[in-house]
């Protein structure tokens, strides 16, 4: 059976939106754990449709939360057979939105925090044609399939993970700063200090000044 993608948005303060920004959670928790950035934003960016999807998959530690993709004893490994699986939902739910509000990937802000972010990278950095921008806070680069051999749409990325981070390790976007560059992405990089797992205002503000760069 087909999986989809279904929860809380946040219309924008215009009467027509000229962007769209999908917010994907975190493991265990729902899209409206994501919406109070979308409040937060929503002056700044009123021409902003903000949507934030349930995972399709019930949590398997928190019934009353969604996962992208289950977490086992090896975290690497279901991290790479996750982000597969869970590749094709996102961009089909990507395709959707775009068919109903008539907008594009090039309008589009695709951002996510901790496992979202994983899969925000891995799902956004697939895509034929490049995106607005793609914003990771406190996750990891899971590369989708040809990333390391080249691909043709680089779309701009921004990630920002707090340094006293004793969930995913904050080298890790490092790392995926790093590799990204390598490969010719524009990316922006900020590390939040004394910051744990979670999203600090500074966090916000480094992200809000990537995205109006690109939705003006």
């Amino acid at each position: 059976m087909t999986k989809t993608l279904s929860g809380p948005m946040l219309a924008a303060r215009t009467p027509q939106p000229r962007h769209l920004m999908v917010l994907l959670h975190g493991y265990g928790s729902d899209g409206a754990d994501l919406l109070p950035i979308a409040q937060y934003w929503s002056n700044a960016l009123p021409d902003v449709l903000f949507v934030a999807p349930n995972a399709p998959d019930v949590c398997a530690i928190n019934p009353g939360g969604y996962e992208w993709f289950p977490l086992r004893t090896d975290r690497v490994l279901s991290r790479v057979e996750g982000a597969e699986q869970g590749r094709d939902v996102i961009v089909n739910f990507l395709v959707d939105l775009w068919a109903q509000t008539g907008l594009t990937p090039a309008d589009t802000i695709l951002l996510g925090f901790s496992q979202g972010a994983m899969m925000a990278l891995h799902a956004g950095l697939s895509l034929d044609a490049p995106l607005a921008g793609i914003v990771a806070f406190s996750g990891a680069l899971i590369p989708p399939p040809g990333l390391l051999e080249g691909l043709p749409a680089k779309p701009p990325v921004a990630i920002a993970h707090g340094d006293l981070d004793g969930v995913v390790d904050p080298a890790l976007s490092r790392e995926a700063v790093e590799t990204l560059t390598g490969l010719g992405y524009a990316v922006s990089y900020h590390r939040s200090p004394r910051t744990a797992h979670g999203i600090s205002e500074d966090m916000l503000d480094f992200a809000l000044d990537f995205i109006r760069a690109r939705t003006n």
